[in-house]
């Protein structure tokens, strides 16, 4: 990954990573469109997931469109990662 990418990533999540409702959809929205990262519909899910929690009613929409491209082990990796995320913060 080029060191543009790399600080864009940084930048994307730094936010969502401290506790944002909006950044978080907006992170999952990213990932799950491949805005500027690489499509990962597992770390999508797990922003969406947080989101939701945290009252973006739109993140519902967005997660459950998502989930029908995933298996249910990606979907159970998704839920793990924001649970361990939810936990730690």
């Amino acid at each position: 990954m080029a060191e543009l990418d790399r600080d864009y990533l940084s930048k994307l999540t730094a936010k969502a990573d401290a506790g944002s409702p909006e950044e978080q959809y907006r992170a999952g929205l990213r990932f799950a469109m491949g805005d500027g990262v690489p499509v990962d519909l597992v770390t999508a899910h797990k922003w969406l997931n947080l989101a939701a929690m945290n009252g973006v009613v739109e993140a519902r929409e967005s997660r459950a469109e998502i989930s029908m491209d995933m298996s249910p082990q990606e979907i159970a990796v998704a839920q793990k990662l924001a649970r361990e995320w939810y936990l730690t913060h």
